[in-house]
């Protein structure tokens, strides 16, 4: 019963920290490395993330620096993030390649707003189906007889209540991205 709870809880953490890795994917205008997590480079024939490939840093607020370890690789890493949805191309100097993050537009905030928005809701649909298959695992322990009536609702009082703190944890991170994304 105890552990049911506790691998509900454990999902529902997973679910959040899947938000919070989505959040830091969008691009808000900042330089911010993890926007690269999932751009792969064809390198010897094996997809590789860049962050794996080269040293990435923020040299200014709006800049980012991506210095191969292999200098062979920089022009594959090149076609990479020109070939990823980023939307902004490298420049190239011949031994780092630069990101110039521009300026977001009011109507694109608007857009990265509606995203992420709809990221949290995607994750408040997951946590609930987390509770759900919970309530169905306890209801199936209560008609094995492995619960009683009164530790059934207890139980479900409980899930209950984890669900709408993870819930109300997903709104708090939609609104600081939302934040985020619309301070100029």
């Amino acid at each position: 019963m105890k552990a049911t709870i506790e691998n509900a809880k454990g999902k529902m953490t997973k679910s959040l920290n899947a938000l919070d890795k989505e959040f830091a994917a969008i691009r808000a205008g900042r330089a911010n490395p993890a926007v690269l997590d999932k751009v792969m480079v064809d390198y010897y024939g094996s997809p590789t993330p860049v962050n794996q490939m080269a040293a990435i840093s923020v040299s200014e607020a709006r800049i980012l620096v991506i210095q191969p370890w292999d200098k062979s690789s920089l022009k594959l890493i090149e076609k990479a993030i020109q070939a990823s949805d980023i939307g902004i191309n490298p420049t190239n100097d011949g031994n780092v390649l630069r990101l110039a993050f521009p300026q977001l537009t009011e109507e694109r905030r608007k857009e990265l707003c509606k995203s992420v928005k709809k990221l949290g809701e995607d994750s408040k649909v997951a946590i609930r189906s987390i509770r759900r298959d919970t309530m169905d695992k306890l209801k199936a322990m209560k008609k094995n007889s492995e619960i009683t009536e009164d530790d059934l609702k207890d139980c479900e009082k409980k899930v209950q209540d984890i669900t709408d703190k993870f819930c109300a944890d997903a709104d708090k991170a939609v609104a600081a991205k939302e934040k985020e994304i619309m301070t100029v």
